[in-house]
């Protein structure tokens, strides 16, 4: 009954199955375990942010580049204030409104980009107050560049002019006549009758879209294993079932057992 498992054709499949179900196991265990490790850094985050606001503000360049560990640190710059943009497409508690992105020249000759709040409304650069004048200092979270399509951060182009999608040296760089860092800061108390803008999360460490894309990924590897399985008892089933059929002499005409037994009964000559 079960000599067909032997053939050529059998022999295939079930080294195909053999080798793609601990595949597909492997897979979504991988998937499911990049979830997690995201789920232990959003933990890990939201502690360091917590005891981040307590700690004294440390100079920029200390705690570049930003990292993980860097993320989310008090930071503290010396500079005047110069060109301002606007980041629209910005959502604060629920309300669409724009940051207001203030570029402060330090000392070394690099501007750091200084966010110094959050209005509501559509992006117009009447409504943004003017920065201070004069030699300033500024304290607040050092956040690392975005990047286009991530949560919250537009990739559309053709702005007007004096704005930004992206708060990112690459993107600051082609707007300013000077060099930028590849970092920028939001401030502790905003400006002027601005919202404060919150602290983002590090990159690769928040529940974001692609943290549950990696759980969607798992699910997607578990169910291809037992779909493999299922198949495989599928075939075999109906392997069996044109079989026992072929050995009534009721198999459908033109099946594979009714050839298998009209090629057996055949005489040779």
């Amino acid at each position: 009954m079960y000599r067909f498992l032997l053939t050529p054709r059998w022999w295939g499949i079930n080294v195909f199955v053999l080798l793609a179900i601990p595949f597909c196991v492997f897979m979504g265990s991988w998937q499911l375990s990049r979830f997690e490790a995201r789920v232990d850094d959003h933990r890990t985050a939201k502690a360091r942010a917590e005891t981040d606001r307590e700690e004294a503000a440390r100079p920029l360049a200390e705690l570049l580049p930003v990292d993980k560990a860097t993320s989310g640190k008090q930071v503290t710059a010396v500079g005047r204030y110069g060109r301002q943009l606007l980041v629209p497409g910005r959502e604060l508690d629920g309300r669409n409104g724009f940051y207001v992105l203030t570029l402060l020249r330090t000392d070394g000759g690099k501007a750091l980009p200084v966010v110094r709040g959050w209005l509501p409304g559509t992006a117009d650069a009447a409504k943004a107050p003017a920065p201070p004048s004069g030699e300033v200092t500024v304290t607040g979270a050092l956040q690392a560049s975005e990047q286009p399509g991530d949560n919250g951060v537009s990739a559309e182009g053709g702005l007007p002019s004096g704005q930004t999608a992206a708060i990112s040296a690459a993107s600051l760089v082609n707007l300013v006549p000077y060099d930028v860092y590849d970092a920028w800061v939001t401030l502790d108390r905003a400006d002027s009758g601005m919202r404060t803008v919150p602290v983002s999360a590090a990159p690769n460490t928040g529940l974001d879209l692609k943290a549950f894309q990696n759980l969607g990924y798992t699910g997607e590897w578990f169910v291809f294993a037992g779909f493999v399985v299922f198949m495989w008892f599928r075939l075999l089933r109906r392997e069996v079932e044109f079989a026992r059929d072929a050995a009534l002499g009721i198999a459908p005409e033109g099946s594979e057992a009714v050839v298998a037994q009209e090629d057996a009964s055949t005489p040779v000559r």
